[in-house]
């Protein structure tokens, strides 16, 4: 029988050192020397030397989203949770749910305070919808399997991850030979991730007292607190080193798909320490080859590690127990074998529907966007509600956009600084100048009412010079107004109504200066409900001349209102 060779892509979010993309690598990589046709689809151009830490990564065809669009794949893979919606913009006969975690467990807790994390719980949400598409779904560890299943009556192909066995050995080179009598930790992930818990894991090891801690990292850093010595950014065939140079890995992940840091710390001679986080037993048993530790029992994990330091034998039985798991897994060739009959026997299958896929695509969208919507509305109805003129979740936002004209406008690329509603207020934002003509473009708030704008000044910081200031109401008639806000015929002060989450105030662009110039761009104003607003401007706007002006601006605001269906 011929062979039939596939033409397959994955959607890949970072080319950088993670499980995640590593997993991907592995799998990709395989499949081509198996003479099926292997993309790797991302967002923008990638630089070959931020995949340079997987060889196997340059092996393979890299295309962007815009350059794959016209190309006929045989399977595209989603592999993140935001990459299913991406799937409309590409042609192929199947498109699959490659899920190595269930991601909606990844967000923080929300901060009202914070720009980025004051409505996760919307973003969480809509993380979620994605397991509700009936596409195939590949995943790596039983758990997730599990839990489509239940949630989701998806009934998932598991393929457990393989290891590099021809890399991690208990046998071969070191950073430093291991001292008999000394307990030397390894602390592996990220430094500035929350749910890989890496600060607190070493805070542990400290309080332990053990008495070499190293750390293997994949942010860029040279050194840490608390730790002997940064092992960052390091190539995968590097790794086996580090890991054969220590005893134990403390691994205290809060989330976890079927994660492999233990896995390859078994191959190399060691064992491990990792709270009973989700995917652990698919191969790590409680005190055969490794302790597992209920989450944030912390006090258990010091005392685990002074065991270890003071009683070797027991060392050495946990280390035996790895060992035995490590012979008894099998290899990445092994995995991806496996990999590619699933993909096969997907590809047998009846396609997904692309007028489906395009429709529950566009209605999840709809879903989170009026989620959005509904959420500002609730609080601007709270707020207006209330008889006296105190604020109700006061938090909000001025955001800063900026773009040389040659570059165009990054909607990724903004400052933020945060205030609170109802007081004056002043607040600074800095920017560095990249090219001319150079724009400014100020979001005064992300809620509905009104609001204020005493000025809007910007100073460069190389010269100290005023490049642009606006103070006066005829000075903010060369703004221009956009977006979710107009401006209502006040003449004394400027002041705007804010109807959604967009209100934009485009500044005149800026011909002179230098590149690399640094600008402070100054704001001083007051953001407050509408209530609160008029019931204030009608206390001090008692003469003829002032109530007429705010009759027509109560006139404005109702037919603003009547765009959010208040």
């Amino acid at each position: 029988m011929k062979q039939s060779f596939l033409k397959i892509a994955f959607l890949l979010g970072s080319p950088d050192i993670n499980g995640g993309t590593y997993v991907i690598f592995e799998h990709g990589s395989r499949l081509q020397k198996l003479g099926h046709r292997v993309t790797l689809i991302t967002e923008g151009v990638i630089d070959p030397l931020r995949h340079a830490w997987h060889p196997g990564a340059s092996e393979l065809e890299w295309l962007t989203l815009e350059e794959a669009s016209h190309e006929q794949f045989d399977i595209v893979l989603a592999t993140w949770w935001q990459s299913p919606f991406l799937l409309q913009q590409l042609n192929a006969s199947h498109f699959v749910y490659f899920v190595q975690s269930i991601e909606s467990r990844f967000f923080e807790e929300e901060d009202p305070t914070d720009h980025e994390l004051r409505i996760l719980d919307i973003w969480k949400d809509y993380c979620e919808s994605t397991y509700s598409l009936n596409l195939p779904v590949i995943t790596e560890a039983e758990w997730i399997k599990t839990y489509l299943y239940d949630n989701y009556n998806r009934d998932a192909f598991l393929v457990r991850n393989g290891v590099r066995k021809d890399i991690y050995q208990k046998n071969g080179p070191t950073v430093s030979t291991r001292i008999e009598g000394k307990l030397r930790v390894l602390v592996e992930g990220p430094v500035d991730v929350f749910y890989k818990n890496v600060p607190k894991s070493i805070d542990i090891c400290c309080q332990a007292g053990v008495d070499e801690i190293w750390l293997l990292t994949s942010s860029d850093v040279e050194s840490f607190p608390g730790v002997d010595r940064v092992f960052s950014r390091v190539p995968i065939h590097e790794t086996p080193e580090i890991y054969r140079s220590c005893d134990v890995l403390v691994k205290l992940s809060y989330i976890e798909g079927m994660f492999g840091p233990p896995l390859e710390m078994f191959h190399c001679g060691g064992t491990a320490i990792i709270y009973n986080v989700t995917g652990h037993d698919e191969y790590i048993v409680h005190e055969k080859n490794s302790y597992v530790v209920e989450r944030d029992n912390d006090q258990q994990i010091v005392d685990y590690l002074k065991q270890l330091q003071r009683d070797p034998q027991k060392l050495e039985r946990l280390k035996a127990g790895a060992c035995n798991t490590a012979d008894s897994w099998p290899g990445w060739d092994k995995a991806s074998l496996l990999f590619e009959e699933t993909l096969k026997q997907i590809h047998q299958q009846a396609p997904v529907g692309s007028n489906y896929l395009t429709k529950h695509i566009e209605e999840l969208v709809v879903r989170k966007n009026n989620s959005l919507k509904v959420r500002e509305i609730e609080r601007f109805q709270l707020r207006e509600g209330i008889e006296q003129t105190e604020e109700v979740g006061d938090d909000n936002f001025i955001q800063l956009y900026y773009w040389a004209e040659k570059d165009g406008l990054d909607a990724e690329q903004f400052c933020w600084a945060h205030y609170k509603s109802g007081e004056l207020v002043e607040r600074s934002l800095d920017v560095e100048v990249t090219g001319f003509p150079f724009w400014l473009r100020v979001d005064p708030s992300v809620r509905f009412g009104i609001v204020i704008i005493d000025s809007i000044v910007v100073t460069n910081q190389r010269t100290g010079a005023v490049v642009m200031a606006f103070e006066s109401p005829e000075q903010f008639d060369l703004l221009y107004v956009a977006g979710t806000m107009r401006r209502l015929a006040i003449r004394d002060r400027a002041v705007y109504m804010s109807y959604g989450d967009d209100p934009l105030l485009h500044l005149p662009s800026m011909k002179e200066g230098s590149v690399g110039d640094k600008l402070r761009i100054t704001v001083k104003l007051q953001e407050c409900g509408v209530r609160q607003f008029i019931n204030s401007y009608l206390s001090v706007s008692r003469s003829g001349d002032g109530l007429g002006i705010m009759s027509k601006s109560k006139k404005v605001v109702g037919k603003l209102l009547s765009k959010i269906n208040l």
